[in-house]
């Protein structure tokens, strides 16, 4: 015997709940039904969001060869194998679907050998991924399917699979457990929009209150190792990013709870916390920047700090430096000043270095002219001269423009009175 999940997985799209976006009238899903037209497809979601079902009843329904692979145990001899039978039916007129589950897995080779054979329609391919297509399947591949993305479940969505659960016979009905609604909307909320998972739960939970010799489940039955779910965090996908993304914006933009969640949803999730010293250290480099140079010397010391205690205790090292990043007023004008650089360096190649800041370390050099006419700051009032560091040809150049933000404020005022409107 399956899972529960998989003993209720819905034989018509009567019994699916969800993704209405997808299946509504007039929405792609309901047109491909109305119009008996097969597309390939890459269904893309979150665990336990439909997307082995909808393959299936989108199979079921359209009347076709529908063969289910999964990525991950998959061969190219397989493919190939299929493939030939699926030209095979097709001089018969019955049309193949080819299901793959986590295609993502697929390398480029495998995925590669699929196109011709999408491309003529010898299958019609309906891939199912958790991870962004943009990011996992390959251009060609990718512009020969549509990409549809099936939203997480909502919490009354599942509180329906699982009242379905309770009453159907392939379900939990034979174990005549009645189960208080507040037990339901509690498996629905913590399922975090997982239909599977919610299942999976009531089934255990179900178990549970059984073997108690109990016949009714009640809130007290629920334990957090049973309904807690694990956070979703794949290190080289796309929510890696997204998180990452969020907290470093979240930095930027001087939000010190919204900094602080995105830290304990990177930790929680199991991310290195190096990766996330890392990018402490960038935001208060290119964000907090001049505006607070301490930003930096905290966050390298954070880095530090980690690495000399480890979790849970350098976690909070880690918290410290990020509130100091979001606390901290801010100036990006290092990061403008290196990219204008570098803009220029792209337009005017390799400048000669100015005669008079090259080293004359050889008495040729000397007398070529090697730092003659050079000014030692250290000699003159207040350790300045007015000097020209950068070649001739951009010799009036400005890249760093200060800002009036914290201690930049101060260097603004300094850079002034050093070198009066030529670096303004």
């Amino acid at each position: 015997m399956g899972s529960l999940a998989d003993r209720l997985r819905p034989q018509s799209f009567s019994e699916f709940v969800g993704q209405e976006h997808l299946l509504a009238e007039g929405r792609i899903l309901w047109v491909l039904r109305q119009r008996k037209k097969l597309i390939s497809l890459i269904l893309w979601g979150p665990p336990g969001s439909g997307k082995t079902t909808l393959a299936y009843l989108l199979g079921k329904e359209l009347q076709a060869n529908f063969v289910s692979l999964s990525a991950v145990d998959t061969s190219l001899k397989d493919l190939k194998d299929i493939i030939a039978q699926a030209k095979r039916l097709k001089g018969l007129k019955q049309e193949t679907i080819v299901f793959i589950d986590e295609i993502h897995r697929f390398n480029k080779s495998q995925q590669a050998f699929l196109l011709p054979y999408v491309e003529r329609g010898d299958i019609y391919l309906i891939g199912a991924t958790t991870e962004n297509p943009s990011f996992e399947i390959i251009p060609p591949l990718l512009s020969r399917t549509k990409v549809l993305f099936l939203e997480p479940l909502k919490p009354e969505e599942i509180k329906k699979i699982l009242e379905r659960a309770l009453e159907h016979p392939l379900g939990l009905k034979e174990y005549n457990v009645k189960v208080e609604d507040e037990v339901l909307w509690s498996l629905a909320n913590s399922a975090h929009g997982d239909a599977r998972f919610a299942l999976n739960t009531l089934e255990i939970l179900v178990e549970k209150v059984k073997a108690l010799g109990k016949d009714k489940l009640e809130l007290s039955d629920i334990t957090s190792e049973v309904i807690k779910k694990p956070l979703a965090h794949d290190k080289e996908g796309e929510a890696h990013y997204n998180l990452l993304s969020a907290f470093h914006k979240s930095m930027r933009g001087s939000d010190p709870d919204a900094s602080i969640y995105w830290l304990a949803r990177l930790l929680k999730a199991g991310e290195d916390p190096e990766v996330v010293a890392r990018r402490i250290i960038a935001c208060a480099a290119e964000d907090v920047g001049l505006a607070d140079p301490m930003a930096l010397v905290v966050a390298v010391s954070a880095l530090l700090a980690y690495q000399a205690l480890g979790s849970p205790e350098g976690d909070l090292a880690l918290a410290l430096a990020t509130l100091y990043n979001a606390l901290s007023e801010k100036s990006n004008s290092a990061y403008l000043a290196l990219k204008s650089a570098e803009a220029l360096v792209e337009e005017k190649g390799d400048l000669s270095v100015p005669l008079h800041l090259r080293n004359p370390v050889t008495k040729l050099m000397e007398s070529l002219g090697y730092g003659r006419d050079y000014l030692y700051p250290h000699d003159f009032e207040e350790g300045f001269v007015p000097q020209d560091y950068l070649p001739e040809e951009i010799k009036d150049k400005t890249f760093y423009h200060p800002k009036d933000k914290g201690k930049e404020a101060e260097f603004k005022e300094r850079l002034k009175k050093l070198w009066g409107e030529k670096k303004e």
